[in-house]
């Protein structure tokens, strides 16, 4: 575990981001641990969360022209991250997009920078694949090229299908899914604290049952 992953996951614990317990998916499994990106909701944890995200994108090294965040939640996210970013020196566009299309002004689907050339979409998780497909989808209309995707935390949890949710989408559209942390990190930070004994038991029953297969398929139909 790197010095970001460890940093992240101790950040998001103490500002109760990141809970232990017992709660209800909506698939309908109790997971013994809840992640809660809205929680990030102050000018000084934003700020933070964008540092991590400008960690773990530098460190990917995946080569790319602009950010994109899909609405809602992606969109302070992509200029706060566009912010982490120009403070390295890499002064980088963002764009994001409108749940519905404005037909007046300037129009259409799309803010910010133009949408020029390989983008790299930021969320806060993924858990149905829902807005990065319709991220893909309205870049790819826009004569831009989706290359990666970046998220706070991947939970590693099989959806529906033998895939997680990120193992769906990187087939899905032949791109790499990036995160700040994982749940391997995440339980990494648990076996560190002998206190959380009870909770690393739970986490790896969990794991067990319904985490994700090492090897993802081909693809997905």
């Amino acid at each position: 575990m790197t010095d970001f992953h460890s940093r992240f996951i101790d950040f998001a614990v103490q500002h109760q981001v990141i809970r232990f317990g017992e709660f209800k998916t909506k698939a309908g499994r109790l997971s013994p641990y809840f992640f809660n990106a809205g929680l990030f909701n102050t000018g000084a944890s934003l700020r933070a969360l964008s540092e991590f995200y400008a960690d773990a994108i530098l460190d990917a090294g995946l080569p790319f022209d602009f950010l994109f965040g899909p609405a809602y939640k992606g969109i302070p996210l992509v200029a706060a991250i566009a912010m982490a970013l120009a403070g390295r020196g890499r002064d980088t566009p963002f764009c994001y997009n409108r749940k519905e299309v404005k037909d007046h002004g300037e129009g259409g689907a799309l803010v910010g920078a133009a949408p020029v050339g390989r983008a790299l979409i930021v969320d806060d998780v993924i858990s149905a694949g829902t807005s990065i497909r319709e991220s893909v989808a309205l870049l790819k209309a826009a004569g831009a090229i989706p290359v990666g995707v970046m998220t706070a935390l991947d939970r590693k949890e099989r959806g529906a299908t033998a895939l997680s949710a990120t193992q769906e989408v990187s087939a899905r559209f032949g791109i790499p899914v990036f995160s700040i942390a994982s749940l391997d990190h995440l339980m990494a930070y648990l076996e560190r604290d002998p206190a959380r004994a009870d909770d690393l038991q739970r986490m790896s029953a969990y794991r067990a049952q319904y985490g994700e297969f090492n090897k993802p398929a081909d693809s997905v139909s």
